[in-house]
């Protein structure tokens, strides 16, 4: 890529970038869009609209840039929960590590490649047609002793990021013990859910449950629930949503017309009636199937189990229950709230089948993304361009076309085909067996991470056909070498994809826009101004970008350091606008206590590892073969640090300590209000399709609505 074109994305993105910041400034003060802007506080009754005009209004303030930098971590630990925290700390982290290495990058490495032998030739007067190659590594000569700087720098960032790795893993775990230890007394601390349970002839799964948790639990056991197939009940209960919603907007817009004609020759009807009689239809459909559904004994081999103190449900979690395995197969419950009833209505056959559908999806998936990153190798490329499209010769040969198409166009593209991938990866986990949303945001969070290193690194870097790239890992021993010949020649397009991918959708998460634009489209049909949700961060979609920049910002600041400044920029404007985020527009919907944190790690240990490699072979690619020796030993002590890492750190995200558990029950047991907690306990993971339906009275005189206002929102 040429200096020109790498100035027009730069370009082009800085003016996106300020558009939307000065735009988000002057919109967020309307009244009419808080429910974009300000959801969360819309919610909690921390600010209310205002009817009367101001023009400060007008005016774009930056006071919103304060706010969110003030903001102290115990405040948004109380506000967004442990998980935003680790979020943050994500982004603070990579600011850390980049700072270093910026300096180190752009003070020592970058004038150390320039000083190579191709900088000799360039025709400064000419400078925006060159290529980027003369500020990366490509440029100094075989053989030179200039190269001891870059091992130098590789070990001392190694060092850095290692140490800050300790230090917040370190950190993190302590937080999530406090965090335990101030938490109120929670269902999902006291309740375990065991699968498989045997059933013997003429007894209950109820039954079974019981006596089995009466026999060998005795001091401990306080009550089960036994899970049911309720999948119709929640197709009824999605069908008096949707009427539900038809029929409050009839009402509350006069404007709507009331009556309508059923089929071609059918005769008008009252809509209100008729959705009416439609509800009570679907009310009485439920009374039925739920009927059904408890007489028929249509349970599943699943229960949960909850136990009177901490430590007593933590110690069948902990033990194998039977000698048969794969009877009574307990693990830890999630919250109520958190719990995906879907899963549970599915057989065992039918999930061990869908285990093997995704991993079968995931390797179909990624052949065919590999489409989009051929189609974006062949648009930095302008005489292949040529080639596959004879008929844009003319137009190629404009010099700002040429920029925008090898410059901003490739990245733009490649960003677009990227977000489809969050969703599908989130479809794929929900039907792969987890018990929890939060359990399936974490594994859609590591398939769309090791989805973007694949397809947005790898086979960008060796872009080729597919074969071509499963034979590079097939020899192991030409992996280094394969590396440095491909990764510096991508350092330009890397660069460009962190001021699109990283700048423009940093800001566009800020800007808000497909919220604006649907509050914008159903603004005319609504009058209500009540009538939203309050957003949720989803960290599945953002975790994996953050982590994919960090990876090409290690692997590339020794080879191409130009790539540090951009991403210093990207990771300030992300810690500032998701900071605001937090405060303004996502609520905290799942907890998972930090459990995000060993995915950030793994990620960082493989980009360390990965820059080691590449360092080796580029070394040797200079024929300086002693530097590539030294750099073997920095592989052998990172993996060792991350196996001191998973052996200290990791199992206090997988379980709570008998130590702390215990603490926090003796500390529980002068608290009057335990009695109570367990009376409510004993209902807390009631499926809530088998809930009955509640009645509340209507403003518009709709007297008995058929499905409650809670059962809307969730």
């Amino acid at each position: 890529m040429l200096v020109s074109a790498l100035l027009t994305s730069l370009a082009i993105n800085s003016g996106l970038c300020v558009l939307f910041f000065v735009l988000y400034s002057i919109l967020r003060k309307q009244p009419s869009n808080y429910e974009v802007y300000i959801p969360r506080l819309l919610a909690e009754g921390s600010s209310k609209r205002r009817s009367r005009f101001n023009l400060e209004r007008l005016i774009p303030s930056p006071g919103w840039v304060r706010r969110a930098w003030k903001l102290s971590e115990e405040d948004l630990l109380s506000s967004s929960g442990l998980d935003a925290v680790v979020f943050t700390r994500i982004i603070s982290f990579c600011l850390k590590v980049f700072s270093l290495a910026g300096i180190i990058g752009i003070f020592i490495i970058l004038p150390v490649n320039c000083s190579g032998t191709a900088l000799q030739t360039i025709d400064f007067t000419d400078f925006s047609n060159n290529s980027l190659d003369v500020f990366s590594i490509s440029n100094i000569e075989s053989g030179s002793q200039r190269l001891w700087v870059h091992l130098c720098a590789v070990y001392i960032v190694t060092g850095f990021v290692c140490y800050l790795l300790y230090y917040e893993y370190n950190y993190i775990s302590s937080k999530r013990t406090a965090y335990f230890y101030s938490s109120k007394p929670q269902p999902h601390q006291f309740t375990i859910l065991v699968r498989g349970i045997p059933v013997s002839a003429g007894s209950t799964v109820s039954e079974s449950v019981e006596n089995f948790f009466r026999e060998y639990y005795p001091s401990t056991y306080l009550c089960h629930i036994v899970i049911r197939r309720t999948s119709k009940l929640r197709s009824l209960i999605n069908d008096g949503r949707k009427l539900y919603r038809r029929l409050l907007h009839l009402q509350s817009d006069p404007n709507q017309e009331k009556y309508k004609r059923l089929g071609l020759f059918g005769s008008k009807v009252d809509l209100v009636d008729h959705y009416g009689k439609k509800l009570e239809d679907i009310e009485e459909n439920l009374r039925l199937q739920r009927s059904e559904v408890t007489l028929a004994g249509d349970e599943i081999r699943a229960a949960f189990v909850s136990f009177n103190s901490r430590y007593g449900a933590a110690i069948p979690f902990h033990m194998q229950q039977s000698t048969n395995p794969t009877n009574w197969i307990a693990e830890q419950a999630p919250e109520p709230d958190d719990v995906f009833w879907p899963f549970f209505s599915t057989s065992f056959i039918k999930r061990w089948i869908y285990k093997l559908v995704v991993v079968v999806a995931c390797i179909l998936l990624t052949i065919l993304f590999l489409i989009p990153v051929v189609l974006v190798q062949g648009l930095t490329n302008l005489s292949q361009l040529e080639i596959w499209f004879p008929i844009l010769k003319g137009i190629l040969t404009i010099t700002f076309v040429s920029q925008v198409i090898t410059g901003y166009l490739p990245s733009l593209i490649l960003q677009l085909f990227l977000k489809i991938a969050p969703p599908i990866m989130e479809f794929l986990s929900s039907i792969q067996g987890y018990i929890s949303h939060s359990e399936i945001e974490r594994s859609a969070c590591t398939k769309v991470l090791w989805f973007s290193i694949w397809n947005i690194f790898f086979a960008t870097v060796f872009s080729g056909s597919v074969l071509y790239q499963i034979n590079i890992f097939l020899d192991p021993k030409n992996i280094p070498g394969k590396l440095a010949v491909a990764v510096p020649a991508q350092a330009s397009f890397f660069i460009a994809y962190v001021v699109t991918s990283g700048w423009t959708s940093t800001s566009s998460e800020l800007f808000q826009i497909i919220p604006l634009l649907c509050s914008l489209i159903r603004r005319p049909f609504s009058k209500s101004t009540d009538d939203f949700q309050v957003p949720y961060m989803q960290y599945h979609r953002e975790i994996p970008r953050i982590l994919l920049f960090a990876l090409l910002g290690i692997t590339y600041f020794f080879l191409a350091p130009l790539i540090l400044p951009f991403l210093l920029v990207y990771l300030c404007l992300a810690y500032i606008i998701y900071r605001n985020q937090f405060i303004n527009v996502y609520e905290a919907k799942y907890e998972t206590a930090g459990k995000f944190w060993p995915t950030v790690h793994n990620s960082m240990i493989f980009s360390l590892v990965l820059m080691q490699v590449i360092a080796m072979g580029i070394f040797a690619l200079k024929k300086v073969s002693l530097a590539s020796t030294l750099s073997a030993p920095l592989i052998v002590l990172t993996l060792l640090f991350n196996e001191y890492c998973r052996k200290r750190f990791l199992p206090n995200f997988t379980a709570y300590s008998a130590e702390a558990l215990i603490k926090k029950d003796r500390g529980d047991q002068d608290n009057a209000t335990m009695g109570e907690f367990f009376d409510t306990l004993t209902t807390a993971y009631q499926d809530p399709a088998m809930l009955p339906v509640h009645y509340s009275e209507n403003a518009d005189n709709l007297n008995e609505p058929l499905i409650s206002s809670l059962e809307i929102r969730g």
